[in-house]
């Protein structure tokens, strides 16, 4: 599944980039090959065939961790909710739940509540945030099955946000991610991605998830084109401008792989990351 060809490229070189990078809306991406259909030695084909957490055992595994006043205040909020015949009142309530879980850190129950706050007020911007909470939490888990629920409720928020605004580009950038890291359809999210290319080929956002996951497949020709795409509208690009630099690594042009990290370390103007960004140019002389 991931090809040894490209692991040590792709590891703590890219962990340099997130110090940096971290505040993108769409987490990094693992190690798949979807910029084409996988080749030999790519990813595994067909549906996770683990099964997820359940999110009635996540929710009392917190509530086993609250202090007895929020748990006080939880149990509260549930038999006020139980009491509740009309579902548009509850939207409020599901707020009120995700607000204390989110105070006491229990950070997948209360995106689930806020999820559930969102679909009843037919919120696309709410769910949208969600599904993005939802995939960061995904990216961070150490738990498979967790993992696997996170990425389900991602996909589940994200979907229900573009049948209210198909038009919106970050939902649909969230989509494909999360399909491609957590649902085992990794092609569905592949296709959003040619589609917003197919429409807007210069389109930034999407042709720097391309270009990490041709990185990340070992695709390097391919993600040349992306970011090269990516410089040609935005020349200061620092982050193209780094992952260009990971692909022109990956093809052996050392050279190259050089000048554009030299760029980089002046476009970031940062003492750390020009601290490691030299100790990889030394590696590569």
């Amino acid at each position: 599944m991931k090809a040894a060809h490209y692991i040590t490229i792709a590891s703590a070189v890219t962990l340099i980039a997130l110090l940096y990078w971290g505040g993108n809306t769409i987490p990094p991406l693992k190690k798949h090959d979807h910029d084409h259909q996988p080749s030999a030695g790519g990813m595994a084909q067909g549906p996770n065939t683990m099964k997820p957490a359940s999110f009635d055992s996540l929710l009392s595994a917190s509530n086993k961790l609250l202090p007895k006043t929020a748990a006080d205040t939880v149990k509260t909020i549930e038999n006020e909710l139980a009491a509740i015949r009309d579902s548009s009142r509850m939207a409020s309530v599901f707020v009120r739940l995700s607000e204390i879980y989110e105070r006491n850190n229990k950070l997948p129950v209360a995106a689930y509540y806020s999820a559930k706050a969102g679909k009843l007020e037919k919120s696309g911007k709410k769910l949208t945030f969600a599904g993005q909470i939802f995939l960061q939490l995904m990216q961070d888990e150490h738990s498979p099955s967790v993992q696997l629920w996170e990425a389900g409720e991602a996909v589940s928020c994200l979907e229900q946000s573009l049948k209210i605004d198909p038009s919106d580009e970050d939902t649909k950038l969230a989509l494909a991610t999360a399909y491609i890291e957590g649902s085992g359809e990794p092609m569905r999210g592949v296709a959003i991605l040619r589609e917003i290319t197919a429409a807007k080929p210069d389109d930034i956002p999407a042709n720097m998830l391309l270009g990490r996951m041709s990185i990340q497949s070992g695709q390097f020709d391919k993600a040349v084109k992306r970011f090269e795409t990516v410089l040609k509208q935005q020349a200061d690009n620092s982050e193209a401008t780094y992952f260009l630099a990971q692909a022109y690594e990956g093809l052996g042009n050392k050279s190259k792989t050089i000048e554009l990290l030299e760029r980089c370390k002046l476009l970031v103007n940062k003492p750390e990351f020009s601290k490691e960004i030299d100790r990889k140019i030394n590696s590569l002389k």
